[in-house]
């Protein structure tokens, strides 16, 4: 779907859960939860998650666009989860293609509680 890299496939590698825990924990990345409003409501996201949802990342991941994320930083790697792994699949493509350079596709909100990462209500 978002495939048009300019000639390069578009592949998030896949960094553990625990791994994006411990990362998080230190500061090291940026993990951005792409599920839509209601669902952080009802289930709280990843502590310390900038929210984003899929429907306006596209805008909000482009450094030139006014709707820049403040939260993002190109040169700073990315950990990205939903619900279960398609949508932060498709989030991971989308970072790629406007210049972030190090995407992490964790999966879901439940792979990183079970990794033992903290849930923070909004």
């Amino acid at each position: 779907m978002l495939n048009f890299m300019m000639g390069r496939q578009a592949t998030a590698s896949r960094l553990s859960p625990q791994d994006a825990v411990a990362k998080a924990k230190n500061g090291e990345i940026v993990v951005v939860d792409v599920r839509d409003h209601n669902e952080l409501m009802m289930t709280g996201k990843a502590e310390g998650a900038v929210h984003i949802p899929l429907s306006v990342l596209q805008m909000q991941a482009n450094p030139s666009s006014p709707d820049f994320h403040p939260a993002l930083d190109t040169s700073k790697p990315i950990a990205v989860y939903c619900a279960s792994g398609a949508r932060s699949s498709m989030a991971a493509q989308v970072f790629q293609q406007h210049g972030f350079e190090e995407v992490h596709n964790i999966g879901g909100l439940g792979h990183w509680q079970m990794a033992g990462g903290a849930i923070e209500r909004a």
